[in-house]
């Protein structure tokens, strides 16, 4: 037994010294000569290999950083993906567009889709579910838009929402066009990865029909499944993925809101990262 205690002893102190040794080394690095984003990011990768991080650590570390770089335009929702009401709207017309895109957000537009009247939330239509809830009209219940230039740095517009207690920016352009949105949601993911909701793809499903010409389909999708399901004839030769495919014909990795034809369906990519693309909506083409 007492062995057995001695070689546990043993290991846990040449761990400790590993450790120290590791945090000395990377306290000289940091104290002595330039300090960059490389050094850290190479220090944090051996703190990880030596489990000093937690597997999931590295990649928040990561993304927190590269958020300084990122700027609004980069990722924003695109003006053609936005989701908006029209201040004319009566209360059905603004519950069947609510419900249909399963959002909690919604800009308010006036007569043209550049002028922004406000925002509204679903929750704020819950008053008119009573029996004596009063006449509804969407100027009633708008709270203020905010605006940013589309080179918002990410990292000073989480602060921004953080302490403004905002969840969504409109995105203009120099010319004070609408570009897009940004929610808080868009910015955390930057940091922590995909976030899912209750209104996200249905059980991980690789592909979700919205409409008889919609559908919602994973980047990992097999491009065999993807052929079965739509009777398409795409090879799988090259690429095993839905997703390799459609980043192989943009010819770069897509980011959100950028569309492109093949064949008979239309890509648009709704989900993706530096990395790969995560979702697309595919459109059946009309004139096919």
């Amino acid at each position: 037994m007492n062995d057995e205690a001695d070689s546990t002893n043993g290991q846990s102190a040449e761990r400790q010294n590993e450790s120290a040794g590791w945090f000395r080394r990377l306290g000289k690095s940091i104290a002595g000569g330039p300090r960059n984003r490389g050094d850290i990011l190479e220090f944090l990768g051996e703190a990880s290999n030596e489990g000093l991080l937690d597997v999931d650590a590295l990649p928040m570390i990561e993304g927190v950083l590269e958020t300084a770089d990122l700027q609004a335009r980069d990722i924003m929702i695109p003006r053609a993906q936005m989701v908006v009401l029209e201040d004319d709207w009566d209360l059905d017309q603004v519950l069947e567009a609510v419900v249909e895109s399963g959002h909690s957000r919604f800009p308010v537009v006036g007569h043209s889709r550049d002028e922004i009247t406000g925002i509204l939330l679903a929750k704020d239509l819950l008053r008119f579910s009573r029996s004596d809830a009063p006449g509804f009209e969407v100027a009633q219940l708008l709270r203020p838009a905010v605006f940013v230039p589309e080179s918002k740095r990410v990292n000073v517009m989480l602060q921004e929402f953080r302490s403004g207690r905002n969840h969504m920016a409109i995105v203009v352009d120099e010319y004070g066009g609408v570009a897009g949105i940004v929610t808080i949601e868009d910015v955390i993911e930057q940091i922590v990865g995909e976030i899912d909701d209750e209104y996200d793809e249905a059980e991980g499903a690789m592909i979700l029909k919205q409409d008889e010409r919609r559908f919602l389909v994973q980047g990992l999708t097999p491009i065999e499944d993807f052929n079965g399901y739509f009777q398409a004839d795409f090879s799988d030769e090259e690429f095993d993925t839905v997703g390799g495919l459609v980043a192989h014909h943009f010819g770069h990795m897509p980011r959100r809101g950028e569309s492109l034809r093949i064949q008979k369906f239309v890509f648009n990519v709704q989900r993706a990262d530096s990395r790969r693309v995560h979702v697309l909506q595919v459109t059946l083409s009309q004139d096919e």
